[in-house]
């Protein structure tokens, strides 16, 4: 733990978990979506439901899907931002059962089409998690460059996509299997040391019985 696991980051505030870590989900969230967001139907959960307007959660989640760091002075502006760039937006509450309080659903579209469905959480001092992509377990913080595979439930997909980061100098830090059932769909989620390359992204892309894969890059887009 570090100094600023206790008072949060340097940002606008006035709350480390409802405004700063709002607008990380939202960054987080377009950097996974890999372009610009066009539509995001946004659900709070929980304190994000309850107290997160007075807090300025949903400013904040609009300004991290528009690109925005947490101590950027714009985040009070983002509605009309958002607005202005040609993004629609809708903000509603619903209940995700037993998860943090601090939990948001949010249905992504890119201006390409490419959609993206995220629930995560903010769980204090502007730190967040990543919970679920896409209907799947996911469990990551957004701190490091992550991969995510989504592929069918069956031998050699996990050797395959650790050979290629192997190949390619990339060591894993953390390593994730998640599954609905056996046989059926499953995910891989990998934090790295370094970046991961394009070329070995779309090689991935392209490999049969792989259904999706996603990248969370740490490089400024």
């Amino acid at each position: 733990m570090n100094l600023l696991d206790i008072i949060g980051p340097v940002m606008v505030g006035p709350s480390s978990s409802h405004t700063a870590g709002a607008v990380k989900i939202g960054r987080v969230s377009r950097k996974l979506l890999a372009e610009e967001v066009a539509d995001a139907k946004i659900y709070f959960h929980g304190s994000f439901l309850a107290t997160g307007k007075g807090h300025g959660t949903d400013k904040a989640i609009l300004a991290g899907l528009l690109g925005m760091q947490v101590d950027d002075p714009r985040i009070p502006e983002s509605f009309t931002l958002a607005k202005e760039s040609g993004m629609s937006f809708t903000l509603e509450g619903i209940d995700l059962g037993d998860v943090h309080p601090n939990s948001v659903k949010m249905n992504l579209t890119g201006k390409s089409g490419r959609t993206l469905e995220v629930i995560a959480a903010s769980v204090g001092g502007g730190q967040i998690r990543i919970c679920e992509l896409d209907g799947l377990t996911a469990n990551f913080s957004g701190d490091y460059p992550t991969l995510i595979v989504h592929n069918i439930d069956q031998p050699g997909h996990v050797a395959e996509v650790t050979s290629m980061l192997a190949h390619k100098s990339v060591n894993i830090a953390t390593m994730q299997l998640y599954r609905e059932s056996r046989g059926t769909r499953a995910v891989m989620v990998i934090e790295c040391d370094r970046e991961v390359p394009g070329e070995a992204i779309e090689w991935l892309e392209h490999l049969e019985g792989i259904l999706k894969v996603t990248y969370l890059s740490m490089l400024e887009a």
